[in-house]
């Protein structure tokens, strides 16, 4: 890679590296070098950069390890959440949900994570998980390849849908997405609808392209990620879920102070909880029933409040036609 690529790194690697010292990240270089010569399919490099600079650093077209099989019993429910938030934030706010589904329905629960979105959509069409929160442009793409139907969607806030925000630090003189020309910006995922399609929108109405508006940009596969690189000034700008942006102000309100918004997008219907096509109809009336039910119990809306729901309703369809 030249020199003018960057590579976001998760705070957790962060902590080893310094836990750890430079043997162990001589030995991260090393396995890293490992795995990348065995990616036949890799394509961290993207054209259209001046002087042969790179300016994208795409790691999601990296060949993925042979994926493990999730499947530990007939009585398992499989749940599968995309990676909007990190892993760890994702473990701390769906674990008061995942023990109560297990509690309610006397089944053993699994939560299944992966990198990316796509990842999750391909568990979806194999019918390896039986239920799953995704993204509304991952829904978008599932339905695309009949892979997938909506079951529920969450309301939050007295509302079904949800916005694309772009965020800059508090402390820079950017005003506009023209400020942002020239810059460092974060994506969160190829197929995010508002960490990605968005903003990608945006620049396509001006007839330009990520690799001819910004320096460079970095995708982080998770939206409290992304406002993190912002916040740290990793990323001079990202386009973020604001439903996560707000989560994440009230889980830490120093991000108030950090975080800025200039640029607010439509509104599009809220991320769907989906299920695989070829899910038994019994699994899916159980599931629904389960959903739409768990608002009516003290502690069932304990474990919707660690997710900033409100309750599950049935979905409006129209609100994904865009």
């Amino acid at each position: 890679m030249g020199q003018n690529t960057k590579v976001f790194k998760p705070d957790s690697l962060n902590r080893e590296m310094g836990f750890m010292g430079k043997p162990f990240y001589v030995l991260c270089v090393l396995l890293l070098s490992i795995f990348l010569a065995g990616c036949d399919t890799e394509k961290t490099k993207i054209s259209g950069s001046s002087g042969g600079v790179q300016k994208i650093i795409q790691l999601d077209k990296l060949a993925p390890l042979p994926p493990k099989k999730v499947t530990d019993g007939e009585d398992i429910i499989r749940v599968a959440v995309a990676a909007i938030l990190s892993p760890t934030g994702t473990i701390d706010s769906y674990s008061p949900f995942l023990a109560y589904l297990e509690k309610s329905l006397d089944r053993p629960v699994r939560l299944v994570q992966r990198k990316t979105y796509e990842e999750i959509n391909d568990l979806l069409s194999e019918g390896s998980v039986d239920i799953a929160f995704i993204c509304t442009g991952a829904y978008l793409e599932g339905i695309k390849k009949d892979i997938m139907s909506i079951l529920v969607v969450p309301q939050i806030n007295g509302q079904l849908t949800y916005q694309s925000f772009v965020i800059v630090q508090e402390s820079s003189t950017l005003r506009s997405l023209e400020d942002l020309r020239g810059r460092i910006f974060a994506f969160t995922d190829p197929i995010s609808n508002t960490g990605y399609f968005y903003p990608v929108s945006l620049l396509t109405k001006r007839g330009e392209t990520s690799e001819s508006f910004f320096e460079r940009t970095i995708f982080t596969y998770s939206h409290d990620r992304s406002i993190q690189a912002v916040a740290d000034g990793v990323a001079d700008g990202a386009a973020v879920d604001n439903l996560i942006l707000e989560h994440a102000r009230r889980r830490n309100p120093e991000l108030t102070d950090l975080i800025r918004v200039i640029r607010k997008s439509e509104k599009f219907g809220i991320p769907p909880v989906v299920i695989p096509r070829q899910l038994e109809s019994s699994d899916k009336k159980v599931l629904e029933r389960f959903l739409l039910d768990i608002h009516n119990h003290e502690e069932g809306r304990q474990a919707l409040a660690a997710l900033g729901i409100e309750k599950f309703v049935m979905p409006d369809l129209s609100l994904y036609n865009f």
